[in-house]
Parts: structure tokens; C-alpha cells; sequence
């Protein structure tokens, strides 16, 4: 009997990143999933999908690894470079957030960090954490941040890049707004400029209200140069998007910038945003900073 092929998805990254959500999505994916399994199992498991006798056509496994394996967590490179002598190519889906963020949800939570006793604290924890992993991240073919996300936007981009049934969700656009003067986003794809577009900030009573407001959007809409730029950001955008896809892309982020990231960068974001879901894409937009002062 042929050996089966193995659908394979690592699932790892930091504790509080979300790795739970991921694992929910996949098993709603038909995927068999294994939580904290030990690393040098893991050539073992995928040999018995392998052997074909009590498994689907092309068995899909999810397993989650992390470090609450501790010690052991070491073999975890080791074993996916047996897998690829062996001819089985696991795909490393890698969840990370930042430490703000981090500490945020194991407060909320109130779970111990698993690493919380031996390092002296959370922060201290995650530190050590991000280290442990630093080697499994460089094996990794998806790297997704959490950190602007709720667990439903996570399933949601999780479901879109893995699911089979729609090869266009296959993409997810994050359409972010932001501040130049707080820096440019760290995982933007494509970055574009608004500031030359007229400013609400200027203007006392439209000052205390963002992008998402009426008021704002007419006010920007009404510069002369607005529409024009909107409709060739359109054009760039429907001619791209196609071509990410083909070429294997699951993630794009669109960060739009103007001054502080309230204003006109969230009026042109949220258009942008309309404009790519209603061609069928799955859209999430974010303003990263809509709360600063």
C-alpha cells in the first residue's frame, strides 16, 4: 500500500497569542488536532496518519507544540527535519502579540504564564519565552501578530487562509490606519501617504472627532484631491490583489498615514476597506491610533 500524504499544520508561538482559537478553527476545518504534544513524537504520529489503514484519503493534522513542553521543546526542529527527509512538509503556523498585550489577556484571564515561576514574573516569562521559541519562528511559513486582534478576527483570518472552499478568502486585507508621527507599522506591506489631503485637525469643532464620523468624512471627501486619489488607489488595489493570490500570499496589510492617525488616514482606510470587501475579499480594519493623544 502507497503511503498516505499527510495534511500537516504545526500550530506554536506564545503563550496568550491565541494558540487555543487556532486550534478551535482547525478542528471546525476537519482537521484532527493534538494539543502539547512532545516534539519527538511527532515523526511517530505522522507515520501512523501515514500508514493509510484507519485514516481519511489525505489525513489533515493540526498539532499544537509550545513550550509547555519544556526541556523537550529542543526537539521540535530535529523532528521537522525528519518529517522532510521523509517527505512530509509541515506547514509552522506561528502566533506571537506583544508584551503590552500579553500581560493585558493573563491579567484578564487570570492564568499563570507557564513560565511565570521560574523566570520571576510575567514580563520576565514572556522574555523568556519569545527566546525559547526564537529558533521554531525561523521554521515558520505564517507569522501572524494577535496583537490588534479579538478572537473572533483571528478565527476569521485563520479560517481564511486555511479553508479550501473559496480561493479568494484565501487572502485576508488588514486595511490599517496610523500616525506617522507614532512610526510606520512593523508588518505593512504597502504603506501610502494622506497627509497632503486637507486636515480636520485644524478645524476646533471637527477636531475632538475621528475619520469614522460623518462630519470628518465629508470634510475630506470635500478636498478636490480625494476622489481622484481614491479611484487610482482602487486601481492599484483590484490590479494587486489578484496577483498576491497567485502567488501564494495570505496576508496583506494596507497601512494608510497621516499625521496622528485619526483623521484623514482612517477616512481614506475605512473607504479603502468598503471598497475591497465589497470585491469579495475578507477585510479587517484596524486604527491603530484612534487613543492617542
Amino acid at each position: 500500500m502507497e503511503p498516505t500524504e499527510v495534511q500537516l499544520i504545526i500550530i506554536t508561538g506564545l503563550s496568550g497569542a491565541g494558540k487555543a482559537t487556532a486550534a478551535r478553527v482547525f478542528e471546525d476545518l476537519a482537521f484532527n488536532v493534538i494539543d502539547n504534544l512532545p516534539p519527538h513524537l511527532l515523526p511517530q504520529l505522522v507515520q501512523e496518519f501515514r500508514s493509510g489503514a484507519r485514516v481519511a484519503k489525505t489525513p489533515k493534522l493540526a498539532v499544537v507544540i509550545d513550550t509547555r513542553s519544556g526541556p523537550l521543546l529542543a526537539d521540535l526542529p530535529e523532528s521537522l527535519e525528519q518529517l522532510a527527509r521523509k517527505k512530509t512538509d509541515p506547514h509552522v503556523l506561528f502566533l506571537e502579540s506583544s508584551d503590552a498585550v500579553l500581560v493585558h489577556r493573563f491579567k484578564e484571564t487570570r492564568r499563570p504564564h507557564p513560565l511565570f515561576s521560574a523566570n520571576g514574573g510575567i514580563l520576565a516569562g514572556i522574555e523568556a519565552e519569545r527566546v525559547a521559541l526564537q529558533r521554531i519562528r525561523e521554521h515558520a511559513n505564517n507569522i501572524i501578530d494577535t496583537s490588534g486582534m479579538n478572537p473572533q478576527e483571528l478565527r476569521n483570518t485563520i479560517y481564511n487562509a486555511y479553508s479550501e472552499s473559496d480561493k479568494i478568502r484565501r487572502l485576508t486585507v488588514t486595511v490599517e490606519a496610523f500616525g506617522f508621527k507614532y512610526g510606520i507599522p512593523l508588518d505593512a506591506d504597502l504603506v501610502f501617504d494622506v497627509r497632503f489631503l486637507k486636515n480636520p485637525h485644524y478645524i476646533d469643532e471637527l477636531r475632538p472627532f475621528d475619520g469614522r464620523d460623518k462630519k470628518i468624512d465629508e470634510y475630506v471627501m470635500s478636498d478636490p484631491d480625494s476622489a481622484p486619489y481614491l479611484d487610482k488607489l482602487f486601481g492599484l488595489i483590484d490590479f494587486s490583489l489578484p496577483r498576491y493570490i497567485e502567488e501564494g500570499k495570505a496576508y496583506l496589510t494596507i497601512a494608510i498615514g497621516c499625521t496622528g492617525g485619526q483623521h484623514r488616514s482612517v477616512v481614506v482606510a475605512e473607504r479603502l476597506a468598503e471598497y475591497i470587501r465589497s470585491r469579495g475579499y475578507y477585510v479587517l480594519a484596524h486604527h491603530r491610533d484612534l487613543a492617542k493623544p
